[in-house]
């Protein structure tokens, strides 16, 4: 059912992808347009093929988050956005909030604790939620009421799904992030383990404190590195665990209700205004041809079919719904 279907997105996920999927696209000024492209095309593609009145692209906020307190080298390798990006985000922001997507930051969290934190309210309240990202992390949240896609993959998991691809249910990722760790964040794990260790180790002892309990009678290298860092596994867990209770009173408008994240009608005026100003004119021509001319775009409005464009509730204020 549409009314009851909300779909998260993972923007900060989606500006990299877009980023490295498309070449050098400029403006005749030089002004770059690949990831403002590739991020706007998805986010249209992804309401067109989920229709949901309810729903959210979620970005990271640009500050520190609880994490950094908990271990101050996290994320410490990561090198800074691209220039190149960085200029767009703002345009791409823009572009999503024009297709009709509420837009979300909280300060101090991630975009994952924010999706994990919605996405749990809502499956308890009886929504059907579908999470739009690249990131296996995310695996963790899905139940009988979660799936995650991928756009770029065409993948769909379920829990038969997240079992398959990792040889774990949803409630034992985070056992099995935590002993392979993840270098893009720079939490350490557990030296030469990896995916198919990892899930064998736990398949055998249940959790990661099954592992770790066994951990004297595993032999060879790995069980070396293993005993070595026992210690820290748990705090690798805390830190790959996407936190579901946070409080996003005065960030999300009424929450713990829905009505700040409830689908708007596209702007189509605006939307041929905003590719105009980046020459997407091929982005341009298809809304022409879908909604008519930009002088008929507001008439056209009228005769979307209700599973492309819900039915127009309260607009979000820039205040309470933002990207910083």
């Amino acid at each position: 059912m549409v009314d009851r279907t909300l779909l998260l997105v993972d923007g900060s996920s989606y500006l990299y992808r877009a980023y490295h999927a498309l070449p050098d696209l400029r403006t005749k000024g030089g002004f770059p347009t690949g990831a403002i492209r590739g991020v706007v095309s998805m986010m249209k593609l992804l309401r067109e093929q989920y229709p949901a009145a309810h729903g959210a692209c979620v970005f990271d906020d640009k500050g520190k988050t609880f994490r950094d307190d908990w271990y101050p080298e996290y994320k410490a390798t990561r090198t800074a956005m691209p220039d190149d990006l960085a200029q767009q985000i703002d345009p791409i922001v823009e572009g999503i909030k024009l297709l009709g997507w509420p837009v979300l930051t909280v300060p101090g969290i991630e975009a994952d604790d924010a999706i994990g934190t919605i996405s749990c309210m809502a499956a308890k309240g009886g929504f059907r939620v579908v999470i739009s990202t690249g990131d296996k992390d995310l695996a963790q949240l899905v139940d009988d009421n979660v799936v995650l896609i991928n756009t770029m993959s065409n993948e769909r998991l379920d829990a038969d799904g997240v079992r398959a691809k990792f040889g774990v249910p949803p409630d034992k990722i985070v056992d099995y992030l935590a002993l392979i760790g993840d270098s893009v964040d720079n939490i350490p794990g557990v030296e030469k383990v990896g995916p198919k260790t990892a899930a064998k180790w736990i398949s055998e002892h249940g959790s990661l404190e099954g592992v770790i309990a066994a951990a004297p009678t595993i032999k060879g290298v790995v069980g070396e590195n293993l005993r070595r860092v026992v210690d820290w596994l748990p705090q690798g867990r805390r830190l790959v665990t996407v936190v579901t209770d946070c409080d996003l009173t005065g960030h999300v408008m009424g929450w713990p209700e829905f009505d700040a994240l409830t689908m708007r009608d596209i702007d189509v005026d605006a939307l041929l205004a905003f590719y105009d100003r980046y020459e997407l004119q091929a982005m341009r021509r298809e809304l022409e041809t879908t909604f008519g001319r930009a002088s008929q775009g507001a008439q056209r409005l009228a005769s979307i079919p209700a599973a492309a464009a819900p039915e127009p509730t309260v607009d979000v204020p820039d205040a309470v719904v933002t990207v910083s």
